[in-house]
């Protein structure tokens, strides 16, 4: 196998950089980690050579660069895991591919109002109604996968999979902005703060020093 490289961004605040992060982790394939300030003014000639439009992650696997988080997913789990990255059954896929794609374009008002941010803890944040309304989306969306396919597993569709890796960030947020939950999803949420990977990250990430105004918030 050969040695990957992960280029990410800040693990205070780049979401999209845990993704891939957390997958790779869990599965223990070995990676290096190439680390990127976002949004100063190194960030645009660090990032020129990988052509991906100076977005992060981005994965190198020899000469080849893949980069957007669920295009990595996919990459690892066809190439490396035999496609173990999706469930196995048929339908379980099919539901996991589609909330795993509903995360990766939906969700913008989570994403404006609920920036991660692994250093600080919110309480009695007010959101708007369409935030609102996509919180409990994620919510229904986490009861119906562990209802239907969870089985015995303590992951979206029992086995850890793609679909866990794309919602890891929104558990942070939900716990980092102290949004009501209970049940399942309240579960779920323990079972991804708890896992070593999520608990080395935002670690890490709280020894970070950079501040990227645009995802600092007041309440």
């Amino acid at each position: 196998m050969s040695k990957f490289t992960l280029v990410i961004g800040n693990k205070n605040y780049s979401s999209w950089s845990l993704r891939p992060w957390i997958f790779l982790r869990h599965h223990q394939i070995e990676f290096e980690e190439k680390w990127v300030s976002l949004f100063i003014d190194t960030t645009v000639g660090e990032l020129a050579e990988y052509d991906s439009d100076f977005k992060v992650p981005i994965l190198k696997d020899g000469e080849l660069v893949v980069w957007d988080s669920l295009s990595i997913l996919e990459y690892v789990s066809e190439v490396y895991l035999d496609n173990k990255g999706w469930p196995k059954d048929r339908k379980a896929r099919a539901v996991a591919r589609s909330i795993s794609s509903e995360m990766h374009s939906s969700f913008s008002n989570i994403r404006n109002e609920l920036p991660m941010n692994c250093r600080k803890k919110f309480k009695n944040i007010r959101l708007s109604q369409d935030a609102e309304h996509e919180v409990e989306r994620v919510k229904k969306l986490w009861r119906k996968c562990r209802n239907e396919y969870g089985g015995k597993g303590e992951w979206l569709f029992g086995e850890y999979s793609i679909a866990d890796a794309m919602y890891a960030p929104i558990a942070l947020r939900f716990n980092g902005y102290s949004i009501p939950l209970s049940g399942i999803e309240e579960n779920y949420v323990k079972n991804v703060l708890n896992h070593p990977g999520v608990i080395e990250w935002v670690e890490a990430g709280k020894l970070e020093t950079e501040i990227i105004e645009e995802d600092e918030i007041e309440t």
